[in-house]
């Protein structure tokens, strides 16, 4: 996705700020004018509707958050590249909470005019943990659960980054790293006998 700038940036950056502290739906389009120090007609020359600047708005966030993922991934495999991918994850979430309280705000909403476009960025995000689990565990492949494992490892890192940065933030992001990638190490389980 090409990067943007001006005005356009002004509004997607102050949106992405306002919904990170209220919310998609406590946010208003008179609001994002204001904090962005435009114009009313300007935003709506931008984006034609609140739905259209938040589907542009999650759309270059998660296109980036992709990317991300997929670099990490590159050249690794297994083990080494989930931790890659978590730890990106997480490095992304922290330069950028906004985003992230977002995206976890909305990543099941399935009334938003953007659910489709959510979705496909969602699945290609997920795609990159799913192929990392399949070469560290091929069995989960063979038993169909790979998809659901993705979704697994995606949702907690997510849940522990804001976890962390809201009301742990002193903590070194190498020690939440450690710890979501304990909690599928498998130790958890209780020993069978």
């Amino acid at each position: 996705m090409a990067r943007v700038g001006g005005t356009k940036r002004a509004i997607l950056d102050a949106a992405l700020e306002l919904a990170g502290e209220r919310g998609i739906t406590g946010t208003t389009m008179d609001d994002v004018a204001e904090r962005a120090g435009v114009a009313k007609g300007s935003l709506y020359y931008n984006f034609a509707s609140k739905d259209k600047l938040f589907e542009g708005l999650l759309c270059e966030g998660m296109s980036a958050l992709t990317e991300a993922l997929r670099e990490a991934r590159a050249g690794v495999t297994g083990w080494t590249a989930i931790e890659a991918l978590v730890t990106t994850l997480l490095g992304r979430i922290a330069a950028n909470t906004a985003l992230a309280k977002v995206i976890a705000g909305d990543i099941f909403r399935t009334d938003r005019a953007w659910k489709e476009t959510s979705f496909a960025f969602r699945h290609e995000a997920l795609a990159e943990f799913a192929t990392a689990i399949d070469e560290a565990l091929p069995e989960a492949s063979t038993a169909g659960a790979t998809a659901l494992m993705a979704s697994s490892v995606f949702g907690a890192t997510l849940m522990a980054g804001l976890e962390w940065l809201i009301f742990d933030e002193q903590r070194p992001q190498r020690d939440v790293v450690t710890a979501v990638l304990l909690t599928f190490s498998g130790r958890l389980a209780p020993a069978t006998h």
